[in-house]
């Protein structure tokens, strides 16, 4: 995610790299420029063959597109959304087990909330690994005993399995009588609340747009700005290369958009920054413990927080 001022200026809203589409189009416009300047040299002829193409078939083929591009990131970002729900799920379901558990729970030794505690930052450390496809072993040696953190790291599905153990380990607990029936249903469906969160996850990770129409629009996207001078050179004439090159950094641009986020768990710059979301979440519980914050995660250079 990149991280920006509250009130941009107009000069660094114009100028600005940060979270611009621009470092992944530029080729591409250039390439499109290019080919409006040699259009434009060449009058639209090819040897002696002269293109005659008028600009009304490309305001169609444009406005169809634009309808197109913009339904497309459309759905990208109500991907991006959900999954940005999901886990301020994960953050509030967190808290409230920790809460419940240092202010319900009769008879905890320091050491018993510790573990509980870790295993919920745990948990938010898993589902972020499992989404990136990286490792988790550093987390979870920090957060979980030896023993526990091995037969975690053994799994394929590792959110799932400390889930598993969480609730293992609220049912023991009423079973010694420290905590009521009462209390241990309403646990429970906190638990099932991360397990909602953590298949809702799930879904979007493993389910991309149809590729049939990310390839349509890519291919329709290439053949417009390509074509484009050859229906504005008449009209236009040295003017050509300016137009297409907005044109074409709009429609790249708007393609680029919808495919960074349309997997909104990745390192890239316009994508959730879940290493800041854990930080926030093993902070919350390390503050219910009483215990120092850990150091949160900083934008780099470009302003980029993952």
């Amino acid at each position: 995610m990149i991280v920006r001022p509250a009130s941009p200026s107009t000069l660094s809203l114009l100028f600005s790299m940060r979270g611009s589409v621009v470092p992944a189009v530029w080729r591409r416009v250039l390439l499109t420029i290019g080919v409006a300047v040699l259009v434009t040299l060449l009058h639209g002829t090819l040897g002696p063959l002269k293109i005659t193409l008028t600009p009304t078939p490309f305001s169609l083929i444009g406005l169809t597109l634009a309808i197109f591009l913009g339904f497309r990131n459309s759905v990208s970002y109500e991907r991006f959304w959900e999954a940005r729900k999901l886990w301020g799920e994960v953050l509030v379901v967190t808290r409230n087990l920790g809460r419940q558990t240092l202010t319900l729970v009769d008879g905890l030794a320091m050491e018993e909330k510790r573990v509980l505690l870790y295993r919920l930052a745990a948990f938010a450390h898993a589902l972020r690994h499992q989404l990136r496809g990286s490792d988790p072993a550093a987390d979870l040696v920090r957060l979980l005993p030896a023993e526990e953190c091995a037969a975690v790291l053994a799994q394929p599905n590792r959110p799932n399995l400390l889930l598993e153990r969480i609730g293992a380990a609220y049912a023991t607990l009423a079973r010694s009588g420290r905590l009521s029936p009462l209390l241990l249903a309403n646990v429970d469906q906190q638990i099932s609340q991360l397990s909602h969160a953590l298949g809702g996850c799930e879904r979007i990770r493993h389910t991309p747009i149809p590729y049939a129409y990310i390839l349509l629009l890519h291919r329709t996207v290439h053949l417009y700005c390509y074509l484009l001078p050859f229906g504005l050179v008449d009209s236009v004439g040295l003017m050509t290369p300016l137009v297409v090159g907005i044109v074409s950094y709009t429609f790249f641009g708007l393609d680029t958009l919808g495919d960074q986020i349309e997997d909104p768990f990745d390192t890239l710059p316009n994508d959730l920054p879940l290493d800041a979301l854990c930080h926030g979440i093993e902070s919350n519980l390390q503050m219910l413990l009483g215990e120092p914050l850990s150091t949160a995660p900083q934008p780099d250079a470009n302003g980029v927080l993952l």
